[in-house]
């Protein structure tokens, strides 16, 4: 900027001693360099303008490189990771190379020995669902024939894979005595149609005491009492029912399982009791089994 005031000032001062026609020209010379002036600024703006885009650029290479130089290294980790795989692969193939013909027939074996394994429980599972469907049935079944019966004389339940029905001493006998009482007739005559109606069941009547001795003349004791009261039961299904007596089995427990505490007359009064229990024929079921497993 300066050199053109200067250029200006010589012009100036020549034209004060030039003629028009060298102030012509030397007008025209001033007016050329000017313009090339400006179009050297132009020039040099450009070449700044394009400075700094180029450096634009240069950052965004310089990251992409750094990009590109994260992905590499984790590519060379993932190579490196293959490669140790591939190695222990070939190693565990190599053991295997080596199991003899006689060690692979034993796996084979075993192998099979699993599966039939899977298949027996399987199916020991399935007769198992089978048996307890069939247990809420007759659960079902007896709630809704005894519905008419107070639940604190009678409970039914499922204990052990089995159907209980117990049944308060006041409701079957009189006291101390194993002779049926005519309420005894109606219930026992519920329960003995639900047995009747599945025939691949077995029927245990067991007789309960509290602890308190007895002794009469036909009575010695609590075994006494417990047994003839089963006794009763199953003769009572057996000739008034037509219960199939091989179905049938009559046992005395005494006092020996109590379930209550014989120390009040509430707990004594639980524990005078006589237990039916209804259970699949266990020989039919082991004989599935059995057919199963073979």
């Amino acid at each position: 900027m300066k050199q053109a005031k200067l250029f200006l000032f010589i012009l100036w001062a020549a034209c004060s001693c030039v003629s028009k026609k060298q102030y012509a020209a030397l007008q025209a010379q001033c007016d050329e360099k000017m313009v090339e002036l400006s179009q050297t600024k132009e020039s040099l703006e450009g070449s700044r303008n394009t400075n700094e885009t180029l450096q634009g650029n240069l950052e965004l290479l310089k990251i992409e490189l750094e990009n590109r130089q994260t992905q590499a290294t984790q590519m060379q980790e993932q190579i490196d990771f293959l490669k140790e795989t591939n190695t222990n692969l070939l190693d565990r193939l190599s053991d295997l190379s080596v199991v003899s013909k006689t060690g692979a027939e034993s796996i084979k074996k075993s192998l099979e020995t699993l599966d039939e394994q899977s298949k027996y429980i399987q199916n020991l599972t399935g007769k198992i669902q089978q048996k307890d469907s069939i247990n809420l049935i007759l659960v079902t079944n007896l709630k809704r024939s005894l519905d008419d019966i107070n639940d604190e004389d009678i409970q039914i339940q499922v204990k052990k894979g089995v159907v209980y029905i117990s049944i308060s001493d006041k409701m079957l006998f009189r006291s101390a005595s194993s002779q049926l009482n005519p309420r005894a007739k109606t219930v026992l005559g519920k329960v003995a149609r639900v047995i009747k109606d599945h025939k691949d069941i077995d029927v245990l009547i067991e007789g309960h005491t509290d602890d308190r001795p007895i002794s009469s003349n036909c009575i010695r004791d609590n075994w006494d009492l417990s047994a003839l009261r089963a006794v009763s039961v199953v003769r009572f299904l057996q000739s008034e029912y037509q219960v199939r007596p091989e179905r049938l089995t009559a046992a005395g427990r005494s006092r020996y399982v109590p379930i209550a505490d014989n120390g009040t007359a509430e707990g004594r009064a639980a524990n005078r009791r006589t237990e039916i229990i209804i259970t699949p024929k266990l020989d039919q079921f082991f004989e599935l089994l059995k057919a199963e497993k073979e």
